[in-house]
């Protein structure tokens, strides 16, 4: 007889965008199974997106702390869980999985496993090909006998995080684009000098041009390349590196469209309810793009598989990143600008 869990651990340390896919499995759980406690073993940056999340407990676990970590990870998970979802195939998030007590070991199916996953497990999602990854992470409640339904994010966002967005830019009826410009992983970055061209040719339809990003090096020397490229640099409003993580979904909430790589950027704006002009070429947007609508994509995707690849996308394993020098040049500016332009047109 089929005795529902009572106590349930997820294992997904990073990052920032896979963490905003494992929301709707959360609101899932907390909807099928009201009396089970959830407790989420996270990264530090992730925590600080997510926290406050009802009904929810996060153990934090610094990446950097290795082993000595995972030891002290297992003195404060005191008791034995009845579920353990194995969220993460990364040879560290394997590893300390086997310092999580559970009794249900529950991981992915055999293609999408990697780094000695199938170890650390003694159940598996069903093998379903082909799948955008929250959909593929929405599968784990399978077999605890639910279903998902609907896609909910509920994002926790403070009252003082939206008066901090809305405090940036007057609500004067002007549109705006915002330029989220890096990944954390470069080369899926696009050159400033197409975001500069892509910028110029909303401020010239009317649009406010909003910069977004953290505070490394990287995004700041981005940033400032894109405004050395832009006639109207001045009429920019620069943002990065003035945000705080539980302010940046608040700031993309105000944007009309985002422009930015595959990126943790893009799947919190899609969370938030924002438009995204995802620029795809390094990795596929029917697998990583933005969930809830990818009509305002770039997709040169199949373009870099034969290139680099030999072969079509559709003759690669699903899932492959084409993560190469030069890949993202397969983007024009016209192929942004044309996207902007069927968003615009939209009507949204």
């Amino acid at each position: 007889m089929f005795r529902p869990p009572e106590s349930i651990c997820l294992l997904r340390l990073s990052a920032l965008g896979d963490v905003t896919h494992v929301l709707p499995l959360v609101h899932t759980l907390k909807t099928g199974l009201p009396n089970a406690t959830l407790t989420w073993v996270i990264g530090k940056a992730e925590r600080r997106l997510l926290d406050g999340l009802p009904g929810v407990r996060f153990v934090e676990y610094d990446k950097s702390s290795g082993l000595a970590g995972m030891r002290a990870l297992r003195r404060t998970l005191a008791t034995r869980f009845d579920v353990l979802l194995q969220l993460q195939v990364s040879a560290r998030a394997n590893l300390l999985s086997a310092f999580i007590p559970a009794r249900r070991r529950i991981g992915y199916d055999r293609a999408r496993s990697k780094e000695g996953h199938g170890l650390f497990i003694n159940e598996r999602i069903p093998d379903r090909p082909g799948l955008h990854v929250l959909d593929v992470i929405g599968s784990f409640c399978e077999p605890l006998g639910l279903k998902r339904q609907d896609v909910v994010w509920n994002l926790p966002v403070p009252p003082e995080a939206h008066a901090w967005a809305r405090a940036q830019w007057p609500d004067d009826g002007r549109r705006t684009l915002m330029i989220s410009p890096c990944s954390s992983h470069p080369l899926r970055n696009w050159r400033a000098e197409r975001y500069a061209a892509l910028a110029t040719h909303a401020q010239a339809q009317g649009w406010r041009v909003v910069l977004c990003g953290g505070r490394s090096t990287l995004e700041r020397d981005t940033g400032d390349a894109i405004l050395a490229a832009m006639p109207g640099r001045a009429e920019v409003l620069d943002l990065i590196g003035k945000d705080t993580l539980k302010q940046l979904p608040a700031l993309l909430a105000r944007a009309d469209l985002l422009v930015t790589p595959d990126s943790g950027p893009m799947h919190i704006a899609n969370a938030m309810g924002t438009r995204v002009l995802g620029l795809h070429a390094a990795t596929n947007p029917a697998r990583s793009g933005p969930y809830s609508d990818r009509r305002f994509c770039v997709d040169r995707y199949d373009d870099a598989a034969r290139k680099y690849c030999g072969k079509p996308a559709s003759a690669l394993k699903w899932g492959t990143k084409i993560e190469v020098e030069g890949v993202m040049d397969l983007i024009t500016v016209e192929d942004a600008i044309a996207a902007f332009e069927r968003f615009r047109t939209s009507g949204l």
